[in-house]
């Protein structure tokens, strides 16, 4: 079966989420599923081996589950962007616009080595407003983005425009 087919399988439309008029791409069944689940992982980081990524970066929340998993694969390390607050130690901040509102996000000042190359990670793509602000965490770290990867691509919201380096996204799933 192809490999995008049986991951298409296990998402599935939530209307009216998290607010009315917007359609959420649930991944959740994908979790529960070993291979499946193993399968993602190996779509979502295959496009950046033996490209001498360090550290895979993962947006709070659901980019923590699949950036450890992808950090692993490549023998490199993880660090968490997070929402304000939850970060212990002396935090760099970024504001972004969502779809649906607006929010912040932190990432430990001393995270990141200046020049160390990092793959940012998410589980969706839609306007761009978190993945952009992750980039500009990053780049304040003075560290070298070597690609971003998404389970989804919402293509509609033109997210991918937004980030300015259209060919370092990849998207396993584009809708």
């Amino acid at each position: 079966m192809d490999p995008l087919a049986t991951i298409g399988r296990f998402i599935r439309d939530i209307p009216d989420f998290p607010k009315k008029g917007i359609v959420f791409k649930d991944f959740t069944p994908l979790l529960r599923d070993p291979g499946a689940l193993a399968l993602a992982v190996e779509l979502m980081v295959n496009p950046f081996r033996g490209r001498h990524v360090d550290l895979v970066v993962g947006a709070e929340s659901r980019g923590f589950i699949f950036g450890t998993a992808m950090a692993q694969s490549l023998s490199a390390g993880f660090v968490p962007i997070r929402k304000p607050g939850k970060l212990p130690h002396a935090t760099a901040t970024q504001a972004y616009e969502l779809e649906y509102g607006s929010d912040r996000v932190e990432i430990h000042l001393d995270a990141i080595e200046p020049g160390q190359r990092v793959l940012l990670v998410d589980d969706l793509l839609a306007t761009g407003g978190t993945m952009d602000a992750c980039c500009k965490l990053v780049k304040g770290l003075k560290a070298e983005i070597v690609g971003i990867s998404v389970l989804i691509e919402l293509v509609a919201l033109r997210g991918r425009e937004r980030l300015g380096a259209s060919d370092a996204v990849h998207a396993v799933l584009r809708y």
